[in-house]
């Protein structure tokens, strides 16, 4: 068995090859990575080992705070922001649980935008073929994963983050009940709809991270049997322009859920989706948090460059009035309400996770309208989950020549079961 010094070494002889263009990592931690590597090996040999994460190679989106350096979120802005003065919670979790923390992974500006490129630090290539866009704002977590220089990542989701790169990189990307997992030391996009949750590449290694991060004791993972599982499928306006493959994948994927015994239901929220779309029209509840955030700069403009489509967007959103704001907010909270009473009637909701497999990054940078609706594709299916305060996962599926994602989506504060779920349904993928 490999020591977790030699695989380390094996990630670090890989990233030293690419060390003049490296565009998924932002720092490593190379000396302490090494230092907590020994210190995992030694413990496994003394059979002391600190639980099921110990000695596992881990990476960290650059928002999350590391004692002693600026946090930079993706931004110029940051980076001679004040060192932050202790390790974020999660971190800090992590580390007692013998992670060993290798780097801070690259991307998009402030954790806004979906694409995942990057104008400051460079755009990630695709794990599967880097001419491809990464996915976002986890960039560099999902393509770290997908290529391996990383055994979990650990990113934020608060339309999607977490998802969209896992499912246009073939890893597993969780999202939990938001608030499940504590914020402390992650630079906000949105109090409402930020959560913290891991890429891997299997439902039992996000189970394991989830629940170290969470405070709670890791237990082996339980696969849930499927037969006499309740799956809804929203069949309307999230499977509008899904591209063949993706929607041919889908099938394939419930038909086997469907042979081991669930029972598939057409459940309908379009009703719902279109009342949260008005009640966010003048801006997403995302952008008038986030300009809450930035308002300083927003008002007497950015010293150093920023993303224009960061700055537009914000600056957009704080026009918009405290009370419009207060309106949203108590709307969204009656449509979380109808949302949980909707889905007492099934175990999961099942979607691709996004409509597409990766464009090209050229193609999004060459034209912005198709940027804007490749950008609302991406976030369409994977934000009905933070908006209406829910908690999902994202599965590969197989079958395709790029990387395409199964969502399972559960009641706020299921994620254990989503868990046990998540894991009966990859047995059945690889299967």
């Amino acid at each position: 068995m490999q020591s977790v010094r030699d695989r380390l070494e094996i990630i670090l002889l890989r990233l030293a090859s690419r060390a003049a263009d490296e565009k998924v990592f932002t720092k490593l931690y190379q000396e302490a990575a090494r230092a907590a590597a020994d210190a995992a090996d030694a413990r496994l040999k003394a059979g002391v080992g600190l639980g099921p994460l110990d000695g596992t190679i881990v990476s960290i989106k650059d928002l999350f705070d590391v004692a002693g350096e600026p946090t930079k979120a993706g931004s110029l802005m940051l980076a001679g922001a004040q060192p932050a003065a202790r390790d974020a919670a999660i971190v800090r979790r992590l580390r007692q649980a013998g992670a060993v923390i290798l780097g801070k992974t690259n991307m998009t500006e402030f954790a806004f935008t979906a694409i995942g490129d990057n104008l400051h630090y460079g755009t990630p290539g695709n794990a599967a073929d880097a001419s491809l866009i990464p996915g976002g704002s986890s960039s560099g977590a999902g393509v770290a994963v997908g290529e391996g220089t990383s055994e979990i990542s650990i990113g934020s989701d608060t339309g999607g983050s977490v998802r969209i790169p896992a499912s246009l990189n073939g890893a597993v990307g969780f999202k939990p009940t938001a608030r499940r997992v504590p914020l402390a030391g992650a630079f906000p996009l949105s109090a409402t709809l930020d959560s913290i949750g891991p890429l891997a590449r299997s439902v039992a290694d996000c189970a394991v991270t989830d629940a170290i991060m969470a405070g709670e004791e890791p237990v082996a993972l339980q696969p849930i049997p499927l037969n006499g599982l309740r799956v809804g499928i929203p069949r309307g306006v999230l499977f509008g322009e899904t591209q063949p493959e993706v929607f041919d994948d889908f099938d394939r994927s419930i038909r086997g859920m469907e042979q081991a015994g669930a029972g598939v239901v057409d459940l309908s929220i379009d009703d719902l989706i279109a009342e949260m779309r008005a009640a966010t029209r003048r801006a997403s509840i995302a952008s008038m948090e986030s300009a809450e955030v930035h308002a300083d700069w927003l008002a007497t403009g950015a010293s150093v460059p920023v993303d224009p489509h960061v700055s537009g967007p914000l600056s957009r959103a704080l026009a918009v009035t405290a009370s419009a704001y207060i309106r949203t907010i108590r709307r969204r909270t009656e449509l979380v309400a109808a949302m949980e009473e909707r889905l007492q009637a099934v175990d999961v909701l099942a979607v691709p996770t996004v409509p597409m497999v990766a464009p090209s990054i050229a193609a999004m940078a060459g034209d912005e309208a198709l940027r804007d609706r490749t950008e609302g594709l991406l976030l369409r299916n994977t934000q009905v989950a933070n908006q209406f305060d829910l908690c999902a996962i994202s599965l590969p599926m197989p079958g395709t020549r790029l990387p395409t994602g199964l969502m399972l989506v559960a009641r706020n504060g299921h994620d254990r079961r989503l868990f046990g779920i998540a894991a009966a349904v990859e047995a059945l993928l690889k299967g």
